[in-house]
């Protein structure tokens, strides 16, 4: 029997095809209408049903009849990043690209669509597969709310007995898999932060209060406070990413603002460096300035599940080979797949695809190996056939 790899590697062209026509027409967001459409349209030719406008911009599509049901996710967003490459197939909007990968993460969710097709029609499935196109990974609304939550709250994880996901790898050997349990990415808060003084001439230093002085402190008070208070044998960063202040040489500042993040796999973790950051930011006061301190809960630690793990190695390792499969280092970047994550066991794996040389990802020359779609593909699909068939005993 062909196996599902040498099926995906026949219609490779319509992948990175595909990819490409994505490639060219990013959008932010939750402004994902076109790259929903072309999802929709791609899966409904296939013979999925498929619910349009889910958790805003997103798309659920399902093939099959009952129990068990099986989820499949890819996000659809880009980034607001100017593309420097000069392929032929560039981000045609200017200041917007696919610097993370996701058209990629589409054209693979589409890709094993119409092998799950296949082994519907040759009556290998039984039970109910569901894909998730989901809006907005890479922000969140007015709100505060990603994709992934406003697709939980549209019912796109209703009944849903296990996820599987997976994320491009561009810094990653192109034909491995990297398949971990546990937690293997990071929960992020983010943080703003407004360091109050009283400005002054830079001649009469005496007649104010220095704000970015007192920023310096609080910066510095931060990175004291993680740095000792969290064990060696633990994880967790506080980072400040911005500072903004004042507006000539020879002027005191009377503000500045600050703007950074909280990155944790444990809970206990996060309250140490919630705490870090509250202490750190309250020398501000003692110095006699002042200071307005805010935390926005961000995305929770992607955490795998272990049998959902297990079952995604094994079928993984069908596609790719088992020596293919390795573990991953746990990861201080962040990702929303964790919120569905919560709603049903689930697995998030990297797949490499690396050019020479690699890229980064987040990056204005940003780009992959579109050899690797296929193999996206097949794998994606391995997960959903195998949970079904080990759901069903």
């Amino acid at each position: 029997m062909t196996s599902l790899l040498d099926r995906a590697t026949g219609f490779r062209r319509d992948l990175i095809d595909l990819r490409r026509d994505l490639h060219r027409h990013p959008e932010l967001s939750f402004c994902e209408s076109r790259t929903a459409d072309t999802a929709a349209r791609a899966v409904e030719a296939h013979g999925w049903r498929v619910r349009r406008g889910v958790g805003r911009t997103g798309v659920v599509a399902e093939l099959g009849s009952g129990r068990p049901l099986i989820a499949l996710r890819a996000d659809m967003d880009a980034l607001p990043i100017q593309e420097s490459g000069d392929t032929e197939y560039r981000s045609t909007v200017d200041g917007v690209m696919h610097a993370c990968g996701h058209d990629a993460h589409v054209a693979m969710l589409i890709g094993a669509a119409r092998l799950l097709t296949e082994a519907q029609v040759a009556g290998q499935l039984q039970g109910t597969v569901r894909l998730l196109f989901q809006p907005s990974e890479e922000a969140s609304d007015d709100e505060g709310k990603s994709g992934a939550t406003r697709m939980i709250e549209d019912g796109a994880m209703d009944g849903v007995e296990a996820i599987f996901g997976l994320h491009i790898g561009a810094h990653l050997p192109l034909g491995q898999a990297f398949i971990s349990p546990g937690a293997i990415m990071a929960g992020s808060d983010l943080f703003t932060a407004t360091v109050r003084g009283r400005s002054s001439h830079a001649g009469r230093p005496h007649e104010g209060t220095d704000a970015i002085v007192l920023a310096a402190h609080a910066v510095l008070a931060c990175q004291l406070g993680t740095a000792r208070r969290i064990s060696p044998h633990d994880e967790g960063t506080l980072s400040i990413g911005t500072i903004r202040g004042g507006f000539a040489e020879n002027v005191l500042a009377e503000s500045v603002a600050l703007r950074g993040t909280i990155r944790y796999y444990r809970d206990d973790v996060r309250e140490i460096l919630r705490d870090a950051l509250e202490r750190g930011f309250g020398v501000v006061e003692t110095l006699g300035g002042g200071c307005d301190l805010a935390l926005k809960p961000g995305y929770p630690p992607v955490v795998n599940d272990d049998n959902a793990t297990d079952l995604a190695k094994r079928a993984v390792a069908e596609v790719i080979g088992a020596d293919a499969v390795v573990p991953f280092e746990p990861m201080m970047g962040a990702e929303d797949f964790a919120i569905l994550a919560r709603e049903a066991p689930g697995c998030f794996f990297w797949l490499g695809a690396a050019l020479e040389p690699p890229r980064e990802h987040h990056h204005p020359a940003f780009d992959i190996d579109e050899r690797a779609l296929p193999i996206g593909a097949a794998a994606l699909a391995a997960c959903a056939t195998r949970a079904l068939h080990e759901f069903n005993r």
